[in-house]
């Protein structure tokens, strides 16, 4: 969808879609009646007062209304659908330019979304980041995403943690967070924003009036070995994060999320419980530790899962407050980033093409 003040090259913003209704003589309370239908997935006209959407919405935004929704419709669709066995499922989803980003819904009614097509991070055990960045993901595509998991599932947490770097999206991303925190009935604290790790999360999310959850790559203790691991992060210690992390935690009420992908041979080291323990014990923090998701394109391999829990138990014990954590979808070889590489490298392979529901 475009706009005289949005070219057709711009990814849609929520902001866009506001200064429509507003141009159709929406006030407020107008322009969130009707993203919330659309976020929804409701009626306008549902709620416990039932009202028509004749009458209240302004002649110009009914009028419009047919338009708008064609217009959203064709924002994202899905391409493809996985299921695993864990009650997960992999979208493969198609923007409206024809790129493709993935979403993932998740047991216990979670949606991990993407938030750029591609990524500039570069981490070395990460598919998405092979391509580099093609392009951002607008607020209302990233909202989109939300829409089509909802068509299908109840969605009462959403996680920025699919492809791309949020930080590298900040606009987009809070934007659609802000929406999502208000008129998407979405708790605060549901809302989680993942990054490697950016001064500008620190400086920015403290100001905003939804302010999300926040989950932090750390992946290994030491400085060297994550200059490694993410090429193109920027480059602020391990301690330098934690103690960022550690100032937003206190300042918000929620504990941190400090991510680790265990790696066989490369950050499931004693030396490296040793490392996360110095770091952690004593904050207000969760580390989730997650068995990597094997990419046999990248060398890198998954560690065997009692070892694994006998890592956790380890820091558990050690006062590290640790969850052993399961990548959605292992068994659809669906780490994040493979659906749109398999897509690209091979259109006529049969990725289950869903209807809309």
């Amino acid at each position: 969808m475009s706009s005289p003040t949005t070219p057709a090259s711009t990814p849609l913003r929520i902001d866009d879609l506001r200064q429509r209704l507003r141009a159709l003589g929406a006030k407020p309370c107008h322009e969130d009646r009707v993203l919330r239908s659309w976020l929804q997935a409701a009626p306008l006209d549902s709620g416990a007062r039932r009202r028509r959407a004749e009458d209240f919405l302004p002649l110009g935004v009914r009028d419009d209304l047919p338009a708008l929704q064609a217009d959203l419709d064709a924002l994202a669709a899905v391409r493809a659908e996985h299921p695993g066995g864990d009650g997960s499922a992999r979208l493969l989803v198609a923007l409206a330019d024809g790129q493709t980003v993935e979403s993932v819904l998740l047991p216990r009614d979670g949606l991990c979304v993407s938030t750029q097509v591609g990524c500039a991070v570069g981490c070395v055990f990460c598919m998405t980041g092979r391509e580099g960045l093609l392009r951002q993901v607008g607020s209302a595509e990233i909202v989109a995403q939300v829409v089509l998991a909802r068509a299908r599932r109840r969605v009462k947490k959403v996680v920025f943690m699919g492809m791309g770097e949020p930080a590298h999206n900040l606009d987009n991303v809070l934007e659609a967070i802000d929406l999502l925190g208000t008129v998407g009935d979405i708790g605060h604290k549901n809302l989680v924003f993942s990054t490697v790790g950016d001064p500008r999360v620190f400086e920015r999310l403290p100001r905003q009036a939804v302010k999300p959850a926040l989950a932090l790559s750390l992946h290994t203790s030491r400085a060297d070995l994550r200059a490694e691991l993410l090429p193109r992060a920027p480059r602020l210690t391990p301690d330098e994060l934690v103690e960022l992390g550690e100032a937003y935690a206190r300042a918000t009420g929620y504990p941190i999320q400090y991510q680790w992908t265990l790696i066989e041979g490369v950050n499931d080291s004693p030396a490296e419980m040793d490392g996360i323990v110095r770091l952690l014990k004593g904050k207000y923090a969760i580390m989730n530790m997650i068995p990597y998701n094997t990419v046999s394109e990248l060398g890198f391999k998954r560690p065997d899962w009692t070892r694994a829990e006998a890592l956790a138990r380890e820091l558990h014990a050690r006062g590290v407050l640790t969850k052993l954590r399961d990548s959605a979808g292992q068994d659809i070889d669906g780490g994040c980033g493979q659906l749109r590489a398999r897509s690209l490298a091979d259109p006529s392979q049969p990725l289950r093409r869903m209807p809309r529901p």
